[in-house]
Protein backbone atom coordinates (compact mmCIF):
# COMPACT_ATOMS: atom_id res chain seq x y z
CA UNK A 1 0.00 0.00 0.00
CA UNK A 2 1.09 3.11 -0.60
CA UNK A 3 2.21 5.67 2.15
CA UNK A 4 0.03 8.38 0.68
CA UNK A 5 -3.68 6.37 0.92
CA UNK A 6 -2.39 5.04 4.45
CA UNK A 7 -1.79 8.94 5.29
CA UNK A 8 -5.41 9.98 3.50
CA UNK A 9 -6.89 7.03 5.45
CA UNK A 10 -5.26 8.17 8.61
CA UNK A 11 -6.52 11.57 8.20
CA UNK A 12 -10.24 10.55 6.86
CA UNK A 13 -10.44 8.47 10.10
CA UNK A 14 -9.05 11.26 12.63
CA UNK A 15 -11.85 13.75 10.24
CA UNK A 16 -14.65 11.41 10.86
CA UNK A 17 -14.05 11.40 14.40
CA UNK A 18 -13.74 14.80 15.13
CA UNK A 19 -17.00 15.16 13.68
CA UNK A 20 -19.31 12.37 15.10
CA UNK A 21 -18.02 13.85 18.29
CA UNK A 22 -19.83 17.35 16.75
CA UNK A 23 -23.18 15.38 16.38
CA UNK A 24 -26.60 17.08 17.48
CA UNK A 25 -26.40 19.38 20.94
CA UNK A 26 -28.05 16.95 23.72
CA UNK A 27 -31.24 19.08 25.41
CA UNK A 28 -29.22 19.23 28.32
CA UNK A 29 -25.13 19.94 29.28
CA UNK A 30 -22.85 18.98 31.55
CA UNK A 31 -21.88 21.20 34.69
CA UNK A 32 -18.57 19.44 34.83
CA UNK A 33 -17.09 16.56 33.23
CA UNK A 34 -16.65 13.27 34.35
CA UNK A 35 -12.50 12.83 35.95
CA UNK A 36 -10.28 11.75 33.20
CA UNK A 37 -10.31 7.50 33.44
CA UNK A 38 -6.86 6.54 36.05
CA UNK A 39 -4.99 4.31 34.57
CA UNK A 40 -6.15 1.78 36.73
CA UNK A 41 -8.55 -1.26 35.83
CA UNK A 42 -11.45 0.05 38.26
CA UNK A 43 -14.43 1.34 36.74
CA UNK A 44 -15.39 4.88 36.91
CA UNK A 45 -18.04 5.61 39.42
CA UNK A 46 -19.41 8.42 37.67
CA UNK A 47 -23.13 7.78 36.53
CA UNK A 48 -25.13 9.49 33.99
CA UNK A 49 -28.93 10.64 35.55
CA UNK A 50 -30.86 8.35 33.87
CA UNK A 51 -34.98 9.15 32.98
CA UNK A 52 -36.02 7.17 36.07
CA UNK A 53 -34.00 9.27 38.47
CA UNK A 54 -35.24 11.98 40.79
CA UNK A 55 -33.92 13.52 43.50
CA UNK A 56 -32.28 11.57 46.49
CA UNK A 57 -32.20 11.56 50.02
CA UNK A 58 -28.60 11.54 51.48
CA UNK A 59 -26.18 13.55 53.41
CA UNK A 60 -24.00 14.14 50.25
CA UNK A 61 -24.60 15.27 46.23
CA UNK A 62 -23.95 11.48 44.49
CA UNK A 63 -20.81 11.19 41.88
CA UNK A 64 -23.34 12.57 39.03
CA UNK A 65 -22.58 14.32 35.97
CA UNK A 66 -24.55 17.69 36.66
CA UNK A 67 -26.78 18.49 33.86
CA UNK A 68 -28.95 21.75 32.85
CA UNK A 69 -32.41 21.05 31.67
CA UNK A 70 -34.87 23.65 29.33
CA UNK A 71 -37.81 24.42 30.74
CA UNK A 72 -40.79 23.39 28.15
CA UNK A 73 -44.32 25.57 27.59
CA UNK A 74 -46.32 22.94 29.29
CA UNK A 75 -44.25 22.72 32.26
CA UNK A 76 -45.44 24.51 35.49
CA UNK A 77 -43.33 25.69 38.51
CA UNK A 78 -44.47 24.59 41.90
CA UNK A 79 -44.09 28.06 43.12
CA UNK A 80 -46.87 29.19 40.60
CA UNK A 81 -48.95 26.58 42.19
CA UNK A 82 -48.64 27.18 45.45
CA UNK A 83 -51.04 29.46 46.96
CA UNK A 84 -53.37 28.81 43.75
CA UNK A 85 -57.05 29.18 44.46
CA UNK A 86 -58.73 26.03 43.65
CA UNK A 87 -62.64 26.06 42.15
CA UNK A 88 -65.12 23.78 40.93
CA UNK A 89 -67.22 24.11 37.67
CA UNK A 90 -69.63 26.29 38.87
CA UNK A 91 -66.36 28.85 39.69
CA UNK A 92 -66.87 28.96 43.06
CA UNK A 93 -64.07 29.03 45.13
CA UNK A 94 -63.56 25.42 47.27
CA UNK A 95 -59.58 25.42 48.36
CA UNK A 96 -56.03 26.80 48.30
CA UNK A 97 -53.29 24.74 47.12
CA UNK A 98 -50.85 24.71 50.05
CA UNK A 99 -48.14 22.12 48.97
CA UNK A 100 -47.02 19.44 46.74
CA UNK A 101 -46.10 15.60 47.29
CA UNK A 102 -43.30 14.24 45.79
CA UNK A 103 -42.20 10.38 45.68
CA UNK A 104 -38.68 9.45 45.01
CA UNK A 105 -37.85 13.04 44.12
CA UNK A 106 -39.58 12.59 40.66
CA UNK A 107 -43.03 12.57 40.83
CA UNK A 108 -46.06 14.90 42.48
CA UNK A 109 -48.87 11.78 43.69
CA UNK A 110 -50.37 14.44 45.97
CA UNK A 111 -51.61 17.70 46.06
CA UNK A 112 -52.40 19.34 49.75
CA UNK A 113 -55.58 21.54 49.56
CA UNK A 114 -56.69 24.04 52.36
CA UNK A 115 -60.73 23.82 52.52
CA UNK A 116 -62.59 25.84 54.98
CA UNK A 117 -61.02 27.94 57.12
CA UNK A 118 -60.94 31.79 57.53
CA UNK A 119 -57.48 33.24 57.58
CA UNK A 120 -55.60 30.49 58.82
CA UNK A 121 -58.38 29.27 61.16
CA UNK A 122 -59.77 26.20 61.19
CA UNK A 123 -58.54 24.96 58.07
CA UNK A 124 -59.06 21.24 57.01
CA UNK A 125 -56.05 19.76 54.41
CA UNK A 126 -57.03 17.21 52.15
CA UNK A 127 -54.88 15.71 49.56
CA UNK A 128 -56.21 15.48 45.99
CA UNK A 129 -54.83 13.13 43.38
CA UNK A 130 -53.03 15.22 40.59
CA UNK A 131 -55.21 13.84 38.27
CA UNK A 132 -58.30 15.02 39.91
CA UNK A 133 -57.21 18.76 39.20
CA UNK A 134 -57.48 20.29 36.17
CA UNK A 135 -55.26 23.90 35.62
CA UNK A 136 -55.88 26.93 33.81
CA UNK A 137 -53.35 29.72 32.97
CA UNK A 138 -55.45 33.20 31.42
CA UNK A 139 -53.94 36.85 31.54
CA UNK A 140 -51.11 35.75 33.01
CA UNK A 141 -52.88 34.28 36.88
CA UNK A 142 -53.30 30.82 37.38
CA UNK A 143 -56.42 28.94 38.38
CA UNK A 144 -57.18 25.62 39.56
CA UNK A 145 -60.49 23.45 39.03
CA UNK A 146 -61.63 20.20 40.43
CA UNK A 147 -64.92 18.72 40.01
CA UNK A 148 -66.54 18.44 43.75
CA UNK A 149 -68.08 20.95 46.12
CA UNK A 150 -66.07 23.00 49.18
CA UNK A 151 -68.35 20.35 51.85
CA UNK A 152 -67.20 17.59 49.95
CA UNK A 153 -63.89 18.53 50.81
CA UNK A 154 -64.29 19.43 54.16
CA UNK A 155 -65.46 16.08 54.61
CA UNK A 156 -62.65 14.47 53.14
CA UNK A 157 -60.32 12.61 55.35
CA UNK A 158 -58.00 15.41 56.77
CA UNK A 159 -54.61 15.39 56.02
CA UNK A 160 -52.16 16.14 58.56
CA UNK A 161 -50.15 19.26 57.61
CA UNK A 162 -47.91 21.63 59.11
CA UNK A 163 -46.48 24.09 56.97
CA UNK A 164 -43.19 24.25 58.78
CA UNK A 165 -40.02 23.00 56.52
CA UNK A 166 -38.20 20.17 58.27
Amino acid sequence: MKPHTIVSAVVLCAVSSFAYAQGAPATTSPAQTAPAPSSSAQPSTATQPGADSGIQMGEAAPPVIVRFVTIKPAHTLSSRLVGTDVYNNQNETVGEIEDLVIENGKTITGVVVSAGGFLGLGEHYVLIEPSSIVLSQKDGSMKAFINTTKETLKGAPPFSYTKKKS
